[in-house]
């Protein structure tokens, strides 16, 4: 398997349009589209998801990127090391290098800003943000298969691998000693299924389990359920950021994973609470 397409959709002079900022953008519109369409049901007026959605995409874009800036990735791939020699290469972002945990944390501060600036509840906007954020991933990924980017070590004789161009490979494996029709694992793959599995869990739980969750739980559903693939996803990274013996998102990911899980356990304990809504339902469905 190979990508099908120049990772440059349109090119004109020195203006390009690629494929992976497309497929970010159609994920991130697909997402919000559900998150929108939710909203009523939680006497959210749908307005309101579009417009917070430009503040919590900002924010998430600079936090991504952030993240990717201050890595220290393996096998060669651009990090730290190379950004504080290159700055203006931060800037472009077109060519890849966004961090999911830096765009997580990025967008939920958009998310609690616009909360707090409009007086709606937060967890419940988290809520609604959540599956749609899987979804979008489960989209977004597509765009690393076309760059040729985050795959994984060579699959041996397993025939669902990806081939990657010499230009593209790290540092671990130069076509001298791995030929152009070496198969390797497509971790893109692996996380864009695993965030559509978690999107059509979270969603069948937010329509059929309703009453039996409260504010928050949704949005923590995905960050656990998240958190858990991405920790199995890295073992498959020849290029991570490691800090000791785990991947830099693996311990993210295991904070997140346990801190979710007492976070579920310590809410039921405390017993029946009500759930959060709009300060006035009829005016923000109006």
């Amino acid at each position: 398997m190979t990508p099908p397409v120049d990772p440059v959709l349109v090119r004109i002079g020195f203006w390009e349009i690629r494929w992976y900022g497309v497929l970010i953008t159609v994920g991130i519109l697909l997402g919000a589209l559900y998150a929108a369409r939710q909203a009523p049901k939680k006497g959210i007026h749908p307005d309101h998801i579009w417009n917070g959605l430009v503040l919590a995409v900002i924010l998430g874009i600079i936090g991504a990127r952030l993240y990717h800036v201050f890595s220290s990735p393996q096998g060669g791939g651009l990090g730290w090391e190379w950004y504080r020699q290159h700055p203006l290469d931060i800037l472009k972002i077109w060519q890849g290098g966004l961090g999911i945990y830096g765009a997580i944390v990025g967008g939920i501060l958009g998310v609690v800003i616009y909360a707090r600036w409009q007086k709606l509840p937060l967890l419940v906007l988290l809520d609604l943000g959540a599956p749609g954020l899987a979804l979008g991933q489960a989209i977004g990924r597509w765009g690393n298969f076309i760059n040729q980017e985050l795959y994984g070590p060579p699959t041996g004789s397993s025939w669902w691998g990806v081939k990657i161009d010499a230009a593209h490979r790290i540092a671990k494996y130069p076509i001298s000693q791995y030929p152009p029709d070496t198969l390797f694992h497509p971790t893109f793959l692996y996380e864009s299924l695993w965030c559509l599995m978690l999107f059509l869990v979270l969603a069948y739980l937010a329509k059929k389990r309703a009453d039996q969750l409260r504010d928050g739980d949704i949005f923590v559903g995905y960050i656990v359920g998240y958190s858990v693939g991405r920790f199995w996803i890295e073992f498959f990274r020849p290029d991570a950021w490691m800090i000791g013996p785990l991947a830099a998102a693996q311990w993210f990911g295991l904070a997140l994973v346990l801190t979710g899980i007492a976070l579920l356990v310590l809410r039921r304990r405390k017993g029946n609470t009500r759930p959060e809504r709009a300060t006035n339902p009829e005016k923000e469905q109006g």
